[in-house]
């Protein structure tokens, strides 16, 4: 069973900065890709950005250059960070974390970020 964890939302001002984390637990073989994705009210969900297990990153232009995801290994963990500066209002949005491993994808349940303006 695998288990995802984040923490790290909130609410900041504009043009400050969170940082979210990711963990995952459990049985997970062969992980492909480790990511961020957000939800906004009446919106689809959208990549944020995500990282591969070979250390690729991939990001929304929307966030290029605000945004930086990284990813780190500990025994049976495996964890992303996603740094975020500059935040926007529009950065506004609940954010998932996804994990694709062995043909699978799971989802975290999200974390609230609210960048008042």
């Amino acid at each position: 069973q695998v288990q995802l964890v984040e923490s790290g939302g909130g609410l900041v001002q504009a043009g400050g900065s969170l940082r979210l984390s990711c963990a995952a637990s459990g049985s997970i073989f062969n992980i492909n890709a480790m990511g961020w994705y957000r939800q906004a009210p009446g919106k689809q969900r959208e990549l944020v950005a995500a990282i591969t297990s070979g250390g690729y990153e991939n990001y929304a232009d929307s966030v290029k250059g605000r945004f930086a995801i990284t990813m780190s290994r500990d025994n049976a963990k495996n964890t992303i960070y996603l740094q975020m500066n500059s935040l926007k209002p529009e950065d506004t949005a609940v954010y998932y974390c996804n994990l694709r491993y062995s043909g699978l994808i799971s989802w975290g349940q999200g974390t609230q970020v609210t960048v008042s303006s």
